[in-house]
């Protein structure tokens, strides 16, 4: 298990604390945001993996919104 990782699931685990969904797609805007300058530097690994952590933010975000929304309705 490589230091980034470790990092998603200590800010998953935050984060599912908070269970916000704005939070989760902040988070990976971050993450997408962090990636951009490693393609760049053609640090592939690291930033493969920064976006496959932002597809997992965005899509526990979208779940979280769709769960409020049932309840509201």
């Amino acid at each position: 298990m490589k230091p980034q990782d470790i990092v998603f699931f200590i800010i998953l685990v935050f984060l599912f604390h908070k269970r916000v969904s704005k939070y989760f797609v902040f988070a990976g805007i971050v993450a997408l945001t962090v990636a951009i300058p490693l393609f760049a530097t053609w640090v592939f690994f690291t930033a493969e993996r920064l976006t496959w952590y932002a597809a997992a933010f965005f899509l526990i975000g979208c779940l979280l919104l769709l769960r409020d929304t049932r309840r509201v309705q």
